[in-house]
């Protein structure tokens, strides 16, 4: 473990302590968030080291890295996660303007989207660091993943390069962002899909809010931060996406970790404000999908 004294984002020095979060999947530990006054990154403070923190993955009910469809919450997600993948294949298409083309996924998980757009016609390479992992997605998928190292020693470029809820993982930050820009053709396009705390259902819940997810999710984004970050790696933020059933499944499942039994009517009304505040302004959504380019020099 580090303890940082500068934002991992933007270097500054500017930081402060905010408060402490509790690990609720997994460990019961608490640990600090903090702050940067001058990019808005919030951050996880002291997290294990990228080789240290497997243990903290190794939960059944960590729905990124299994199909379990136990429990109301888990089923919810697995429902909602089919309409998702249909929603993503056309923002693709839509965005990149192609039917088809080269896609690279970091942080693949089981390979559904990888699978779903794959079967629509693109050539697919799907990264993912969890080795059973790989395993499940080539025997129930047919998918081939590669491990999250191979980033760097990939040579084709990509029309179009995601990240679905994997950049906030990420403990090389800079060194993923750099590699992606030299990845990325011309005209290519980033989506990034990350937690956004200050969106209503973030503020509502406070430290209890579930998208914070220590010491899993070591950045915690605004739209401010993640613009900032970008620039810096010579991207240009085009447009913010909404992922609307966000904020339904993070309220429910902080629910679910504050007592006994999920307050599944509360959960859907904080969902629901969430997202009424976001018809107004998307980067107030619960999750943001961040599209940019490169900028041309």
């Amino acid at each position: 473990m580090q303890h940082l004294n500068a934002c991992p984002a933007c270097g500054s020095s500017q930081i402060q302590f905010c408060f402490n979060s509790r690990d609720n999947s997994v460990s019961r530990q608490e640990f600090a968030i903090w702050e940067c006054k001058d990019c808005s990154l919030r951050f996880t403070q002291d997290v294990p080291s990228q080789h240290e923190i497997g243990p903290f993955y190794q939960a059944e009910a960590y729905i990124s890295h299994t199909d379990s469809q136990k429990g109301f919450i888990n089923r919810v997600y697995h429902l909602v996660r089919t309409v998702t993948m249909r929603r993503k294949l056309r923002l693709i298409q839509k965005i990149s303007g192609m039917p088809a083309g080269r896609l690279l996924d970091i942080g693949a998980g089981t390979g559904l989207f990888c699978h779903t757009m794959k079967n629509a016609g693109w050539n697919v390479t799907g990264l993912e660091p969890d080795v059973e992992t790989r395993k499940w997605a080539k025997e129930h998928r047919g998918i081939d993943l590669l491990s999250s190292d191979s980033l760097f020693t990939l040579v084709e470029g990509a029309d179009v390069v995601t990240l679905w809820h994997v950049l906030e993982h990420v403990h090389a930050l800079h060194e993923y962002l750099d590699q992606i820009a030299k990845l990325l053709t011309g005209r290519g396009k980033l989506l990034i899909a990350v937690p956004n705390y200050t969106s209503f259902d973030a503020k509502n819940y406070g430290k209890n809010w579930a998208a914070y997810d220590v010491p899993r999710h070591l950045y915690h984004f605004s739209p401010a931060a993640m613009e900032k970050l970008l620039q810096h790696h010579g991207f240009r933020v085009l447009s913010f996406k909404p992922m609307w059933f966000d904020s339904f499944y993070v309220s429910m499942l902080t629910e679910k970790y504050k007592g006994k039994f999920p307050g599944v009517v509360r959960a859907i009304c904080i969902g629901a404000l969430s997202n009424l505040f976001a018809l107004v302004n998307t980067k107030k959504c619960s999750s943001v999908i961040y599209i940019a380019v490169k900028k041309q020099i």
